[in-house]
């Protein structure tokens, strides 16, 4: 608590009116994270012209995220900070989950998405490919970064969803997006 008194400039005093102690500031910074992100992801999302771009936007936010944290806060989160993580996993469950369900379904039903694909498995698979990106053991860090993981299990998985029509348009994006230099979705 001195640390984080000294480093934003207020007493501890003050910072102990607003907070019980340490774990009350990772609880209370992690739950405002994770609800300015909801916000963003549905913002962003609205603005997809198809459940494929939707994919490939979100996932394209979430390396805009990861570029700014450092991995191991997940670790440190999760073992020292149970209130914090807690509301991690209810973000994953209940607000991931559901938005990549939600993203197959429509993709099936516009006839982009195999329909014969499992929703269920195939969105556990995919909360399970961004997790994997996170673990050193299977992807060391010294040999790729974990941007680089991340879209190419994206595109791995998306590939394998895709319809015939659904491949056309992905190829279309994959288009755009080479040529545009400031992308790096693709």
């Amino acid at each position: 608590m001195d640390d984080i008194s000294r480093d934003i400039g207020i007493s501890k005093k003050t910072l102990y009116q607003h907070f019980t102690d340490k774990d009350d500031i990772v609880y209370q910074v992690m739950h405002y994270r994770l609800e300015k992100n909801r916000e963003n992801v549905s913002c962003y999302m609205a603005t997809a012209r198809d459940p494929i771009e939707e994919i490939l936007l979100a996932s394209e936010m979430m390396r805009q995220h990861l570029a700014e944290m450092n991995p191991a806060l997940w670790i440190d989160v999760q073992r020292h900070y149970p209130r914090a993580w807690e509301v991690c996993t209810e973000f994953k469950e209940k607000f991931l989950l559901e938005s990549i369900r939600n993203n197959l379904k429509r993709g099936i039903e516009q006839a982009l998405y195999r329909p014969e694909i499992d929703v269920e498995i195939m969105a556990r698979l995919r909360m399970e490919l961004i997790r994997m990106a996170f673990d050193t053991d299977v992807f060391p860090r010294g040999v790729t970064a974990m941007i680089e993981v991340q879209i190419q299990l994206l595109h791995h998985f998306v590939r394998g969803i895709l319809t015939e029509k659904g491949i056309l348009i992905y190829n279309q994006y994959v288009k755009e997006h080479q040529n545009d230099p400031a992308s790096t979705t693709l």
